[in-house]
């Protein structure tokens, strides 16, 4: 079974630079939080190393999206960012731009397979009247030494498996299978503010706000509104509502 659009919203936060990316392709839906910079960038060709990332897998996605196990389909997709990355800047990993992702494969009874590195959130309608909700928060560290530290341990058996440049790292994504969904929302950590704040009471009240175009850009202003008057910092913030055909 294959994707409609439903809605779309993406608001860039204090960098003023968009560095989450979100599509689907036949049973593939996708959201990509690209990860800041904490070491020295590369000098790859985008407005940052992240936001160029979230670009580039999202398109390898694109391509290697079809009828097939989802980490198969995550495998290739790192793949080919990992033969551009050769091209552009040889072998370095640890500086290499990363991001949290979800994958979101439906087979053609409608069920799911949601396979996900990192914390970006999924909430999925199912059809007995369910909704599901798959994220998970990754722990924050108190200091930038520690961040760094925590950076440079990434896809190693030490640290946090994300996607990068690594193929592997689709064997090491978590994987959550549903039941017959007919609907779908992805967002990012920094549209998920929006429940952690308690603008919406959870992921039901969340997949309800957004899954209109109206309704996905009111939560997402009433968000920045928010975060402005509590003087919190502002995240790139993606929600991707998609159905089933």
């Amino acid at each position: 079974m294959n994707w409609t659009h439903v809605s779309r919203v993406q608001t860039e936060g204090d960098n003023h630079v968009m560095e989450d990316a979100c599509g689907f392709r036949a049973n593939a839906v996708w959201m990509i939080d690209g990860a800041t910079s904490l070491l020295d960038e590369l000098d790859l060709p985008g407005a940052s190393n992240p936001s160029w990332y979230a670009q580039v897998l999202g398109l390898a996605l694109a391509e290697s999206a079809g009828p097939r196990d989802p980490r198969a389909v995550l495998a290739a997709a790192l793949a080919t960012v990992d033969e551009l990355g050769h091209r552009l800047v040889g072998p370095e990993s640890q500086r290499f731009p990363s991001a949290a992702v979800s994958l979101v494969t439906a087979d053609d009874d409608g069920a799911l397979s949601v396979l996900s590195l990192a914390d970006c959130h999924v909430v999925a309608a199912l059809n007995d009247g369910e909704v599901r909700h798959v994220g998970q928060a990754l722990d924050g560290s108190s200091s930038l030494d520690e961040l760094r530290r925590a950076r440079l341990a990434r896809n190693t058996p030490e640290g946090v498996w994300v996607a990068r440049r690594e193929p592997a790292a689709a064997q090491h994504a978590r994987l959550v299978t549903l039941e017959p969904a007919h609907k779908v929302v992805l967002a990012s950590d920094g549209a998920w503010r929006a429940v952690d704040l308690g603008l919406v009471s959870g992921p039901a009240d969340f997949l309800e706000a957004v899954q209109t175009p109206m309704g996905a850009q009111e939560l997402m202003l009433m968000l920045r509104t928010t975060q402005d008057e509590i003087g919190e910092s502002a995240d790139d913030a993606s929600v991707l509502c998609v159905a089933l055909a």
